[in-house]
């Protein structure tokens, strides 16, 4: 049984970020920053609500009798209390005999195009600390992007605005990134997870790291990119906002109608409709908060089984990578027109090329792991190079009958050419009539 190092992790930054926050809440408070110090707390309280409804979801602690565990999940201490719990069950396993254990049969990687499948033996400690897990691993998505990403994105702009860097904002500031970047990465590991669930998958160190690079480019370069544009165009940011996350949040219920499938009623037996419409808007919610900062590794798939689409679809990934990149850009260069004299101190035109650069630094390190770093990347039917050799074929394609149809349209306008055949004709029919023409002229 490993240990479960990935709990730490998660309990360690929802620990610190909430207590950084709460600090420098209290230092807009003694500042007089009353608004500022309002949303500091919001986003922290809103996810941490969400945390501990999440992890008494997964664990069925509503369909039990444990009133302690419910008292400190509603006083904000459900995480620590299910870190200590995961830790004393790892602890204390192999020290008791398990009274029954069950069996679970996962598919190796294939080798010279074989795949075996091996069986296991799983006792009940190791049972619960993979529910642990599952429900922590979901816990950091929700943690990052609906708590540590609107945090980022408000204090970086609080700096930007007074032109300074306190050691309290630079603290959470800090933190809020690698919660983020931690929340992205275990939603990667997780949606590899679901998709091969038949395989045992094996994350190596370098796919660690070239996930973590990948999402720390490209996450810090869209808080910076969404912050310049707010700080010289705050009308427009708003928008800007509701058009990204009403985009991503209406897409899965798009593709659900489209299909004509049933209401989903498998999430959870004990769920009414209005509460499978309750966790489905929630869990639509969750992503577009996702998408709205980096690519959602998870495709949500709401007429499913399991809620999510498990092909591989280079397409959408080479869209939305493109239609970013797009955005990244235009917001950037509209920050650098209508920028003010606030900024005189910067250089605008580096700034502007080391963004680009860093989002772009991102999409590098993403196809790094997609082509050489993947887990199962032996059960891809396509490369991610093929995929977007295939895309950009489809692209030449598009636009390749529109020429066809200018050149056929400027060929019916210029007059008919004439073939060699025509001109010797030509030549024979002018030498005839004027030799005709000679005959009648001798003639009195």
């Amino acid at each position: 049984m490993r240990l479960p190092s990935s709990i730490f992790v998660s309990v360690s930054l929802f620990i610190a970020e909430t207590t950084a926050a709460v600090y420098l809440s209290t230092t807009y408070r003694s500042a007089g920053d009353k608004i500022w110090q309002g949303l500091t707390l919001l986003f922290v309280l809103v996810p941490s609500v969400l945390v501990q409804l999440t992890l008494t979801f997964i664990h069925r602690d509503l369909s039990r009798d444990r009133p302690l565990v419910l008292f400190l999940h509603i006083i904000q201490l459900g995480p620590i209390v299910r870190c200590l719990e995961a830790f004393w069950i790892y602890g204390s396993s192999g020290k008791l005999e398990e009274p029954y254990v069950s069996i679970t049969r996962k598919k190796q990687m294939p080798k010279e195009g074989l795949s075996e499948e091996v069986e296991k033996e799983v006792g009940q400690a190791e049972g619960k600390i993979f529910t642990h897990r599952a429900a922590f691993a979901r816990t950091s998505v929700i943690q990052a992007f609906l708590g540590s990403a609107p945090q980022l994105t408000l204090q970086l702009y609080i700096c930007v605005l007074q032109q300074e860097v306190s050691w309290g904002r630079g603290t959470l500031m800090v933190i809020s990134l690698l919660s983020i970047v931690y929340g992205a990465l275990r939603c990667n590991i997780l949606a590899i997870k679901i998709k091969y669930d038949d395989y045992e998958v094996d994350v190596k160190p370098a796919a660690y790291l070239c996930i973590f690079l990948w999402r720390s480019f490209e996450i810090a370069t869209r808080v910076v990119v969404l912050v310049l544009f707010s700080s010289v165009l705050q009308i427009w940011i708003l928008p800007v906002v509701l058009l990204n996350f009403f985009v991503f949040f209406f897409y899965p219920w798009i593709l659900f109608w489209q299909s004509k499938s049933p209401f989903p009623e498998n999430i959870e037996k004990t769920l009414t409709r209005v509460g499978t419409t309750i966790v489905l808007c929630l869990l639509t919610f969750l992503y577009a908060g996702i998408n709205m900062f980096c690519w959602s590794a998870v495709q949500l798939k709401l007429n499913d089984p399991d809620l999510i689409n498990k092909s591989q679809n280079w397409y959408r990934m080479a869209v939305y990578y493109m239609l970013r990149f797009v955005e990244n850009a235009t917001l950037i260069l509209l920050w650098y027109v209508y920028q003010t004299e606030f900024y005189r101190y910067i250089c605008a035109p580096l700034l502007v090329l080391q963004l680009l650069i860093g989002y772009s630094i991102g999409i590098f390190f993403m196809l790094v792991f997609y082509q050489f770093c993947h887990p199962c990347k032996k059960l891809f039917s396509s490369s991610i190079s093929q995929g977007l050799w295939a895309c950009s074929n489809f692209l030449c394609l598009l636009c390749k009958p529109r020429k066809e149809e200018e050149s056929t349209d400027r060929k019916a306008l210029e007059p008919p050419s004439m073939t060699d055949k025509d001109v010797a004709n030509d030549t024979m029919t002018e030498a005839m009539n004027g030799k005709s023409s000679q005959t009648l002229s001798s003639n009195p």
